[in-house]
């Protein structure tokens, strides 16, 4: 009996074999069915916001399995073309459902968190448990290089509108073109990043076509769809519960939205993939984690970002790519310490501790932010909220 039991289990085990390794995944996927019970039962915002962020965190992390196991049934182009457009699913779809619910405000400040955290929070950490295991750990400059430079597009990108608008304070009337330069510059930058994807692409067949070994599929394609897409309806329900409770929950701690959004929902929308640069780092394969934490910053900004502005016009929320200027100055700040410590191409402990110092000086600095200016900002250089 026994024996017939396991024969029947394993072919079960084998098709969502890309599962396997994330027990602490498993362990927190008991946040869903609460989170379910604590909307139902109407408890405290506080605390329904805690269970639905926690509970998105195990759903990003299969979405992300899923999709890389997909990736390698479909092939080199195909699945590259899978993996950078559900890369950051999560962050798309939170930002979706707080667009509808009209905080505009909460999704540019986890955007510009999620680059930040990425930058600084996530590589600093890589950095250092990589660096106290193996100490010095070398990377190819080329492909940080690349990804640097696209970010700093990216970040005049942002620099540009913000211009504009202090441009413009003299006028009688806010500057209609404010929304129109970030439609047009959105635009500009999917460009960009289809075109990089395209470049990085082509470069690597080109280069590695002959010696690369091609990643053997695990699990079947047919699990890693249904994962996918069961993954992908929970965190748009959970992200919806998320939005929901926001505005009291941020009431009740006592933080304002620009703080929530740039520290705790940045940090909830890249758990899972936070904790993948960890591990390889760990396991001595920086380029990888570079990659991980350096390239996930670069589609937030060329292909994230500016995807939620079309949305935003599309829901009759328009959302501008004028951001505050404390969200600035971190995402300039992020990639230009990012850019001089991996300009040597090799990395260590203490640099690590490096950026996690930065990243805690701009969070201290959100955090004491006053709401109060944030409303005056809001007021005077705001236009779309």
């Amino acid at each position: 009996m026994s024996t017939h039991q396991s024969a029947g289990q394993r072919p079960l085990r084998a098709q969502f074999a890309f599962l396997s390794g994330h027990r602490w995944l498993d362990v927190m996927l008991v946040m869903v069915p609460a989170a379910l019970a604590l909307e139902l039962t109407h408890a405290p915002a506080l605390w329904v916001f805690v269970a639905a962020g926690l509970a998105i965190v195990p759903l990003a992390g299969y979405l992300g399995d899923a999709t890389e196991a997909l990736a390698t049934h479909t092939g080199p182009a195909l699945g590259g073309i899978v993996s950078a457009t559900m890369g950051n699913a999560t962050e798309l779809i939170i930002g979706f459902f707080a667009l509808r619910a009209g905080h505009v405000e909460v999704v540019k400040a986890s955007l510009s968190g999620s680059i930040i955290a990425n930058l600084l929070l996530v590589l600093g950490a890589a950095v250092v448990l990589g660096g106290v295991k193996h100490g010095e750990q070398k990377f190819s400059k080329k492909l940080v290089g690349a990804n640097s430079t696209m970010l700093f597009i990216a970040a005049v990108a942002l620099i540009v509108p913000a211009v504009f608008n202090l441009s413009s304070l003299g006028a009688p009337q806010r500057p209609a073109g404010l929304e129109h330069l970030s439609v047009w510059t959105s635009a500009v930058l999917i460009v960009v990043y289809a075109v990089s994807f395209l470049f990085v692409f082509r470069a690597r067949r080109g280069m590695f076509a002959a010696t690369e070994e091609k990643e053997e599929p695990r699990g079947t394609m047919k699990a890693a769809l249904v994962v996918l897409i069961v993954s992908t309806l929970l965190i748009a329900w959970l992200s919806e519960v998320l939005v929901g409770a926001l505005g009291e929950a941020t009431k009740s701690i006592g933080m304002t939205e620009l703080f929530v959004g740039v520290i705790i929902v940045a940090i909830v929308g890249n758990a899972a993939e936070h904790a993948t640069a960890l591990r390889v780092a760990r396991q001595n394969k920086m380029d990888l984690a570079m990659m991980i934490s350096v390239g996930s910053s670069t589609q937030i900004a060329l292909f994230v970002a500016p995807l939620l502005v079309f949305v935003s016009e599309i829901i009759g929320k328009p959302m501008s790519l004028l951001f505050s200027g404390l969200e600035i100055t971190g995402i300039v700040l992020s990639v230009l310490i990012v850019e001089m410590i991996s300009a040597d191409g090799e990395t260590n402990w203490f640099e690590g501790a490096e950026l996690l110092a930065v990243y805690v000086i701009l969070g201290l600095a959100f955090y004491f932010l006053p709401a109060q200016c944030l409303r005056a900002l809001r007021a005077t250089f705001v236009p779309f909220v």
